[in-house]
């Protein structure tokens, strides 16, 4: 005789008390649980590609601040502009070159900043073209 034969073909029991788990609430029991949290996320950020900023030459930086000062002149028009600009990165090292367009509210040159009417700024250190009207 083994050690359970006395109750090894006894019925399951079943509690009259709690309602039987349900299968998806049994096996999340089980699941793999993050050991490491924040690791997909961290590998993840590693991956993610930045852009290292450029300078221009001599040549893009005369183009530049012909249209700066085209735009200057043209200020109460609001021309509408589009800003190839460097946004530099706020968790690592470099940054992306974006494209910024809207109606052009005022360049302050305090602050070093393009503002444009929607409220968005674009400081002048990383601007890389602007496209003008009849692309002067």
């Amino acid at each position: 005789m083994n050690n359970y034969d006395d109750i090894i073909h006894l019925p399951h029991p079943v509690s009259k008390k709690h309602a039987p788990m349900s299968m998806m609430a049994r096996a999340a029991q089980f699941a793999p649980f993050a050991a490491l949290t924040g690791h997909n996320a961290a590998i993840a950020e590693t991956a993610r590609l930045t852009e290292e900023e450029r300078s221009l030459s001599e040549m893009e930086q005369d183009e530049l601040n012909r249209k700066m000062a085209w735009l200057q002149e043209h200020i109460g028009e609001k021309p509408l502009v589009s800003i190839t600009h460097f946004v530099p990165d706020s968790r690592k090292s470099g940054g992306s070159i974006q494209q910024t367009a809207g109606h052009l509210k005022c360049i302050d040159l305090v602050e070093h900043l393009i503002i444009l009417t929607d409220g968005q700024s674009i400081a002048l250190r990383h601007v890389m073209n602007i496209l003008v009207p009849d692309n002067i």
